[in-house]
């Protein structure tokens, strides 16, 4: 309900405009400690039962249970001694990295019968968020808003250091960040902490975890079962955070989640929680085009590559195990630009930005707010000076960056990696590249590199930029790529793996693969530089919009933009409608047979071993059946909000009690990102009575089942 004194303020402006202007009921990604009280009434009225501090204050709270799962995805405990529920494609790395031709664990699943065989894993973590407070104000008394982007960063910085010395103090395992929200408008600081000794405990074959592949990614029905099991270890004297060791014991944690085989039914009232990456739900319609156009690039650049990656999984397991992935995490946000990009056409996106921007300045020229700095002319002439960088950018960072090992060893150069020798004697010093084989395939890699040159070279706009190799390819190899590529790959040192490689000499300094990467890591800081001279003046403009939507909106509760914290969403169970045809809310048992019978007729994303279809194919599923269909769930659809970070995240019924895991958004609704369609945004979760059904009958995971508790 638009409130009256609003309405008259805004009385002049074209009924339609409205249409765009935020609040929905299901819209939102509400930060817990200062929920506004409207949302929480709202929550109430849809079926939310837990009283208002259950959710965020005291050890009992909800959000207690939930997880940032490694710094990219949620998580949520779910056992009193620590077993942690995510998605598979979130566990997909530790899978992966444990998974030999031998034991491939991708393929054929995992299940650790003991805590003796759970499986540690490096670099892994889960953070609890402990309390968050606001602390723009005490910024802005250090001077924030006179510094630019730079003196932020580094302001910022200082303080954030200086509050996780204060709590470490107190609690040696804490920290804090600080993070913008609402464009820059308001800065939080957030206490976590971290458990870093996470290991692998279950997991289902990858057919069943990616079940569906990217034919399904981002499609509704789906029938993925989309999770894995961790537990958390800690220091068996203090229950608190500790290095891996074998005498840690599973972490008992002050709370966590009940899983419920309740089930749910139409317009059951349903809650995520968990850490959703990035939206730009405040960007201009200037922001919205350039965002287009690197969507597009994206799409165009990932899309050659990943057919040569294709090529050479499908021809070789060990190849397959190495860059399984690799592959999901380009393929994942390649897939979604193309759809983002279709949603953006299809709704008209831009013009509606540009109509509420016409709205905006409406309320500036009337009230006098922001006059003298938001500036949409301005804003205009930036965004046309970013985008020409952006476009060769966003190509050179696609093509080279991290895209395959050659380039990456090459960009990195020696001074980000361990110097050896003696520092009093610059022609002894050394560094070796680790023995990474294991990750990495040659014949893959080479053809890759090739492809991505050549890409580069069609689509650069700026081609006085190009580095002078292509004049090398032009003259000498005849714009033979591959033949120019298995002649640095053979001359150069980056490849001599294991090898003391001495930088301060002639044969590394004139040798072909540094030469190339040091021209692509110049021109990348070129245009770094040219993008640095404009992103403040456009962060500016973006924060004095944010602001003046905030007050011209002001008698409605807003939240900021995703920045992986953690975030509330709430909703309920429901399908929606594209042109007459009901998508259904949830998908059953029979569908995912269905589907597996077009996989036995050769379809790859729809192939499972026979044994899933036998039991997908049961006649009895007791106790995992669903009460009110008489069948077996796999996946349903909510109303919540969502986007990348939020896999894993817990779905809860009203009572707080697991009843999913979020997994994914549909397509019809990939342009979420910067804009929310109440009618057609649905979260994806896979039920959690096809995860126990999974555990109990496949894995036949008795003593996880026992300890989880399920009700």
């Amino acid at each position: 309900m638009i409130h009256h004194r609003f309405m008259k303020a805004m009385a002049f402006l074209p009924f339609y405009l409205f249409t765009f202007l935020p609040l929905h009921a299901d819209e939102g990604m509400w930060t817990l400690y200062d929920l506004p009280a409207a949302v929480y009434n709202q929550m109430q009225a849809e079926g939310f039962q837990l009283p208002y501090n259950d959710l965020y204050y005291g050890p009992q709270a909800v959000k207690n249970a939930v997880v940032n799962f490694s710094g990219y995805c949620s998580g949520v405990v779910v056992s009193p001694d620590g077993l942690v529920f995510t998605n598979h494609h979130c566990g997909f790395e530790a899978i992966r990295s444990h998974s030999t031709v031998e034991h491939d664990y991708m393929l054929n699943g995992f299940y650790a019968k003991t805590y003796e065989e759970e499986l540690p894993n490096e670099d892994m973590f889960v953070s609890f968020m402990v309390s968050q407070e606001d602390v723009t104000a005490r910024l802005e008394r250090l001077g924030l808003n006179r510094l630019g982007t730079e003196g932020k960063e580094q302001l910022i910085d200082s303080l954030q250091n200086a509050m996780t010395d204060s709590i470490k103090k107190i609690d040696s395992t804490l920290h804090i960040d600080i993070d913008a929200f609402y464009e820059g408008n308001k800065y939080y600081a957030t206490t976590y902490q971290d458990f870093t000794d996470l290991r692998l405990v279950f997991t289902v074959p990858k057919s069943m975890g990616k079940y569906g592949g990217e034919t399904d990614n981002w499609m509704w029905p789906r029938q993925t079962c989309d999770f894995s099991v961790f537990r958390i270890y800690a220091n068996p004297k203090t229950n608190g955070p500790a290095d891996y060791s074998k005498d840690n014991v599973p972490y008992h944690p002050k709370h966590w989640a009940p899983v419920s085989l309740q089930g749910y039914k139409p317009g059951d009232f349903a809650m995520t929680m968990g850490y959703p990456g990035s939206t730009s739900r405040y960007l201009s319609s200037y922001g919205i085009e350039e965002r287009y156009m690197e969507n597009a690039i994206r799409a165009q650049a990932r899309g050659v590559k990943q057919d040569v990656m294709t090529k050479h999984m499908r021809a070789s397991e060990a190849v397959r195990i190495k860059y399984d992935s690799k592959f999901a995490n380009s393929a994942n946000y390649w897939k979604n630009s193309i759809g983002m990009n279709k949603c953006i056409d299809s709704i008209g996106l831009i013009q509606q930005k540009r109509d509420f921007e016409r709205q905006i300045q409406a309320y500036v020229d009337s009230t006098g707010y922001l006059r003298d700095s938001l500036n949409f002319p301005l804003m205009k002439r930036l965004y046309a000076e970013s985008s020409r960088n952006v476009h060769d950018l966003m190509y050179l960072r696609e093509s080279f960056h991290r895209t395959n090992v050659f380039t990456t060893r090459a960009m990195a150069g020696y001074e980000h990696m361990d110097i050896h020798g003696p520092k009093a004697k610059p022609g002894k010093q050394y560094i070796v590249y680790k023995d990474n084989q294991e990750t990495w395939d040659e014949a893959l890699d080479k053809e890759v590199l090739a492809t991505a040159l050549k890409n580069y070279k069609e689509h650069v706009q700026d081609k006085a930029s190009l580095p002078s190799i292509y004049k090398t390819i032009q003259t000498k190899y005849n714009n033979n790529y591959t033949r120019y590529v298995n002649d640095i790959w053979a001359r150069s040192l980056l490849m001599k793996t294991g090898k003391r490689i001495y930088f301060n000499t002639k044969a590394y300094k004139n040798d072909p693969g540094v030469r190339l990467g040091k021209e692509l890591s110049t021109i990348m800081k070129d245009y770094l530089k040219r993008q640095l001279a404009v992103e403040d003046s456009i962060a500016d403009q973006e924060k004095y919009l944010c602001a003046a939507k905030l007050r011209m909106e002001q008698d409605m509760p807003h939240y900021s933009d995703a920045n992986f914290t953690m975030r509330l969403s709430y909703g309920q169970v429901g399908g929606y409608d594209l042109g007459g045809k009901p998508s259904g809310y949830y998908t059953e048992a029979g569908s995912m047979v269905e589907k597996m019978e077009r996989g036995e007729r050769g379809e790859i994303d729809y192939q499972a071993e026979p044994i899933m279809k036998q039991l997908l194919s049961a006649k009895d599923f007791t106790p995992y059946g669903d009460k009110t269909t008489d069948k077996m769930h796999l996946c349903l659809l909510t109303n919540n909000d969502i986007t990348g970070g939020n896999s894993g995240s817990p779905l809860f019924d009203g009572q707080g009690r697991l009843i999913g895991l979020a997994f994914d958004g549909n397509w019809d609704s990939l342009s979420s990102d910067i804009n929310f369609d109440k009618h057609l945004a649905r979260t994806i979760s896979v039920d959690i009575r096809y995860v126990l059904y999974m555990m109990d009958k496949w894995g036949h995971a008795d003593r996880l089942i026992q300890e989880i508790g399920a009700k």
